[in-house]
């Protein structure tokens, strides 16, 4: 952008016409002359405004400038505050008040753009004028003459196509703009909206990528290089051409010198400050885009598009960004690991979640984010196999007519079914007869698992998930207890969370807030849990499952304290699992191929993904205080509606 107050005039390029300089030498052109000329390009501009003011009438309203809101970017944040990534549109923007912004650079952006701005009301005659004699003289436009104000209503109103009637239409609008607003008020819009290169518009921005730091804490030397920007920022970049840069932030040093804006030696230090750069930021990844996307994605349903783009939000996560970069570590650890023991091709998602609040801690989605997008914690529906067996064991203790010590059979049994005869089989093809309900699960035996199914109703199971928050399809079909559904790893990360926190739950989530760029709250998630289980009945289950952990097919997952979990094995291997908890994290992980074939034969969740639930918990837990689970004995047996036999 060109201005009245530029320092660094630009010399005329040799016309074929005789020159100024030839004009002057042979006397025809004389000091006065030249006044004349300046004070005669002025009037008529400044007496033309008035006369052509009537054929702009239908030039913006500048009073919406009251409330305007340019478009900011929206910043995701992880639960300590530090930046994970920013969501915008065209405009990269952040925006701040005129407090917040450096003296320094308030004053070299005036010394380089527009010296009188505090003493003009929106244009500047003789800048106008000199403007325009420097044009006549070049034969072309080389200087604009445009104040701060005229640069503003450009950028907000107006085309940036050099004309005749887009300069008279910005001195009217200046002039409008000058009549409503403060003149403080003018100069922050304008800081907040001028482009400063590499898609980084207003100075918070800027101010960020070129020396990683806020506009407030700028110095002299780092100003004066930016203000310099303003007029070729892809051009004057530091990234580009430091040399450049360093020879226009020197012009807005002397210029600053001589307003005496600053000190001889203050200009000295100024020039011999070594400059620091940043990094180009506005079209920066996220380091963990399975969590930044999934929360984009959610903001985006919930306020919109454009909202999220150009509204300035600012989003609190729930993931600590160095607890998230454990858990993609260990995932893609045994992703090498386990390619290695023939599992080829395999993927994997996991999901830790705290049972208190439902705040989802870790996130992971798949083995490499680069090579796949796809969302395998929350988008891919999987059969959980044998992980979804204590749904149905909570349904009939909830019920009141049963206990972890009641008697199963696990003896061979047929049911109609729409095939003809349906005949669950054990994953050992042998039968173990009367056992305690607390062993079937331990071992993970089918056939009482659908016995139970039976005895308490397959709908009454369904109706405990839709309760637990598992929202994917069910079929009341008799396979249903062995996992014969499709599940996400959150939906059972969050199921298993209710049990650990004895049936109080709230959503599970990954944003703790959602804010404007003014600080106004728009989303809350503070956890307000609601009792939705049983407690005693949640209580017994986890009871259970620290037995399947302790003695049964989980042991690969025994930790220095109490832990509760299920494995999970679907009949083909294409699926496998461990879902555990403690009673400060749940932790769900996955297996399987993209494709839905086979993993390998004989792999299961017991023996190749509770070492990976092992690893990623002994570190999650590392500080973390042992507590064990409260015993089903604290809490209030339900009562049996009736009595039914086993």
């Amino acid at each position: 952008m060109s201005s009245s107050n530029t320092f660094e005039q630009q010399q005329p390029e040799i016309q074929p016409s005789p020159s100024f300089e030839f004009w002057r030498q042979v006397g025809l052109i004389t000091g006065g002359t030249i006044l004349s000329i300046t004070m005669l390009a002025s009037s008529v501009v400044v007496g033309g405004l008035l006369g052509l003011g009537i054929s702009f009438r239908n030039l913006p309203d500048v009073r919406q400038l009251q409330k305007l809101s340019p478009a900011q970017t929206t910043y995701i944040y992880d639960i300590q505050g530090k930046f994970l990534v920013g969501i915008h549109g065209e405009a990269n923007r952040k925006v701040v008040s005129l407090d917040e912004i450096s003296p320094h650079l308030k004053r070299a952006v005036l010394a380089s753009e527009d010296s009188s701005f505090y003493h003009h009301h929106g244009i500047e005659p003789s800048g106008i004028g000199r403007a325009a004699l420097v044009n006549w003289m070049a034969g072309s436009v080389k200087e604009g003459g445009s104040t701060i104000t005229m640069q503003l209503v450009k950028n907000l109103f107006l085309s940036h196509k050099r004309a005749f009637t887009r300069k008279v239409a910005e001195a009217i609008l200046a002039i409008r703009v000058e009549q409503a607003l403060s003149k403080d008020r003018i100069l922050e819009m304008y800081l907040n909206e001028v482009y400063w290169g590499h898609n980084n518009y207003g100075a918070e921005t800027a101010a960020k990528t070129y020396f990683d730091k806020s506009a407030a804490n700028l110095t002299l030397s780092e100003s004066a290089m930016m203000a310099g920007l303003i007029q070729a920022p892809e051009e004057l970049s530091p990234f580009v051409n430091m040399n450049l840069a360093r020879q226009k932030q020197k012009s807005v040093l002397q210029r600053m010198l001589d307003l005496k804006w600053i000190t001889q030696q203050e200009y000295d230090e100024a020039i011999n400050q070594k400059i620091k750069l940043g990094k180009i930021r506005s079209f920066q990844v996220s380091s963990h885009p399975y969590v930044t996307d999934t929360v984009a994605q959610e903001i985006i349903k919930k306020f919109g598009r454009d909202a999220v783009i150009k509204g300035g939000m600012r989003v609190q996560t729930t993931v600590d960004t160095a607890f998230q970069k454990m858990a993609e570590e260990t995932i893609q650890k045994w992703h090498k690991t386990l390619k290695n023991q023939g599992l080829y091709k395999n993927q994997m998602a996991l999901v830790a979640i705290d049972p208190r609040t439902q705040f989802i801690k870790a996130l992971v989605g798949g083995v490499d984010s680069k090579k796949s997008e796809f969302n395998r914690a929350t988008q891919a529906l999987r059969q959980p196999g044998s992980s979804f067996k204590p749904f149905v064991y909570y349904t009939a203790f909830a019920s009141g007519k049963f206990t972890p010590d009641t008697t199963v059979l696990d003896t061979p049994v047929s049911y109609p079914d729409i095939d003809g005869l349906y005949s669950p089989r054990n994953y050992d093809n042998s039968f173990k007869g009367a056992i305690p309900i607390r062993r079937a699960l331990a071992l993970s035996r089918n056939v009482p698992a659908v016995k139970m199914g039976q005895a308490v109703g397959i709908n009454k199971v369904i109706a405990t998930c839709r309760t637990l928050g598992i929202t994917s399809p069910m079929e009341p079909v008799t396979s249903l207890p062995l996992g014969a559904i499709g599940v996400t790893p959150l939906e059972m990360a969050s199921a298993y969370a209710t049990f650990a926190n004895y049936g109080w739950r709230s959503p599970p989530t990954l944003i703790v807030r959602v804010t404007d760029s003014s600080g106004n709250v728009l989303l809350d998630h503070t956890p307000k849990p609601r009792l939705v289980l049983d407690p005693w009945a949640s209580a017994a289950i986890i009871d259970v499952m620290q037995t399947a952990v302790k003695e049964g097919t989980g042991r690969g997952a025994a930790l220095d304290r109490p832990v509760a979990g299920k494995t999970g094995t679907t009949s083909s291997e294409k699926d496998i699992w461990f879902i555990g908890s403690v009673p400060q994290l749940t932790t769900a992980i996955w297996v399987g191929r993209d494709d839905n074939q086979q993993l390998v034969r004989g792999a299961t969740g017991g023996g190749m993904v509770t070492p990976i639930w092992r690893d990623f918990m002994q570190k999650a837990l590392k500080d973390v205080p042992i507590e064990k689970f409260k015993p089903p004995s604290q809490f209030s047996r339900p009562k049996p509606t009736k009595k039914t036999k086993n």
